[in-house]
């Protein structure tokens, strides 16, 4: 079996590095670095000839420096004579630009950088929660895209909540709060629809379902930012919710997201660490981060040693 080595970019050092741990293993010795001019400059620092190579870095702000990193390193990998290699990308940037709309004049970014990553040499690829499942038919290689849930679940069940009712922030993430709510034995769902009358005319939130009395749970795929996440919460405690909680695998939060956090009614959001918290977040008192270093740790192994992923999610 080829030797496994584990190399990491500058994008998310202490999710890596909790991967390492987990799988009792050292990050790969790798310079990752910038010429004077801000080109990427990466140096590999061991032999990898042959070797089973993963490099984990996802493709969160910034977007293109963290992109060109994973690019650079991979053609860094693959030019050293590396057996195998597999990008780990916990986040994938670019992700919601995966169509287009009506025919508009817009590119299908994700197209873009599927291919990018094909060509460069990459033999496969591990993500968590893309936002588009399609998104695993724009490469060329395979994709193996694992789920965050479990990892929030075990938060939502240690809470104890209680008359929980999960919560789709809009009506394309049904699938999701349906999902969940079957692993919180099979709780009531509650949609929120959200509407704008006429162009020009703030966006109506309208609730269908049962919230009054209850713990309400919101789930998302990311928190960009955050102003829809916290004009729902207003709408579920103005209906008379006990508690909001809010899920989601990626914390972007761009923008505004910290004080729209700060200053909104939900009582706690809970996030992974696909994305490290900048010290604005923290500052707001109302994040919380779990890892996903166990679940990213246990693909990677079943990787390596070809096992099965799909059997990490089958009990």
């Amino acid at each position: 079996m080829p030797d496994m080595k584990l190399f990491a970019g500058n994008a998310t050092p202490v999710l890596a590095q909790r991967i390492a741990n987990r799988l009792y293993m050292s990050l790969g010795d790798a310079t990752v670095s910038r010429f004077s001019d801000g080109e990427v400059c990466v140096q590999i620092n061991e032999n990898v000839r042959g070797s089973d190579v993963f490099v984990i870095q996802s493709t969160c702000a910034p977007t293109n420096d963290n992109l060109m990193e994973l690019v650079v390193m991979i053609d860094a990998l693959r030019r050293a004579s590396a057996g195998r290699i597999t990008a780990v990308i916990p986040y994938f940037g670019y992700a919601r630009q995966d169509r287009r709309v009506r025919s508009a004049r817009v590119p299908i970014t994700a197209k873009v950088i599927a291919d990018f990553l094909s060509n460069v040499g990459v033999d496969r690829v591990l993500t968590v929660d893309l936002h588009a499942e399609q998104i695993q038919g724009f490469f060329d290689v395979p994709v193996d895209n694992i789920f965050g849930t479990p990892v929030l679940l075990e938060d939502m069940l240690a809470k104890k909540l209680e008359d929980p009712v999960v919560v789709s922030p809009d009506i394309g993430g049904v699938v999701r709060a349906r999902a969940t709510a079957k692993l919180l034995d099979d709780t009531d769902i509650a949609i929120i629809d959200k509407r704008r009358p006429r162009a020009n005319v703030s966006q109506v939130m309208h609730l269908i379902g049962d919230v009054e009395g209850r713990d309400c749970i919101i789930v998302d795929d990311m928190i960009d930012t955050g102003g829809t996440l916290c004009k729902a919460a207003e709408a579920l405690k103005n209906r008379g919710a006990k508690r909001v909680f809010a899920y989601a695998t990626h914390a972007v939060f761009s923008g505004n997201a910290p004080q729209n956090i700060k200053d909104s009614v939900i009582d706690e959001v809970i996030v992974t660490d696909s994305i490290p918290l900048t010290a604005e977040m923290q500052a707001t008192g109302r994040v919380s981060q779990l890892t996903l270093s166990g679940m990213l740790a246990e693909a990677i192994r079943r990787i390596s040693n070809e096992e099965s992923i799909s059997a990490m999610f089958d009990s």
